[in-house]
């Protein structure tokens, strides 16, 4: 049986969560406060997410700071920012402006105001 250790992030509360695991199946998850650590636990055991922050290059050479507007796989984070990367935003942008469409399900959003120079 293994063990991974984690700290809930869902609330406040970080709450120290153990996960212990038979093979790939859970067996037990000790440590959450809220059946909402649980379930982040069982989440981040099998199916990782992150919402990826970063910043996008203008076509007139600056940047504009950038998220994923839902979380992406863990695993497909280099590859998201491959396609980020490959990318220039057109200026002006605002904030919540969709910069690039579908990468990995999620739209990539300005998180910034931002102006042609």
């Amino acid at each position: 049986m293994t063990e991974q250790n984690m700290t809930c992030i869902i609330c406040p509360m970080g709450c120290p969560i153990t996960v212990k695991l038979e093979e790939e199946t859970i067996m037990e998850i000790t440590g959450n406060t809220c059946p909402r650590g649980a379930a982040y636990a069982e989440a981040e055991v099998y199916h990782p997410e992150r919402t990826l922050t970063t910043t996008m290059r203008c076509t007139d050479g600056q940047v504009v700071s950038a998220k994923t507007d839902r979380p992406v796989p863990k695993a497909a984070l280099m590859d998201c920012m491959r396609q980020i990367n490959a990318a220039r935003a057109v200026l002006p942008v605002s904030i919540g402006d969709i910069l690039l469409r579908d990468v990995w399900g999620s739209n990539v959003v300005a998180t910034e105001n931002r102006q042609p120079l």
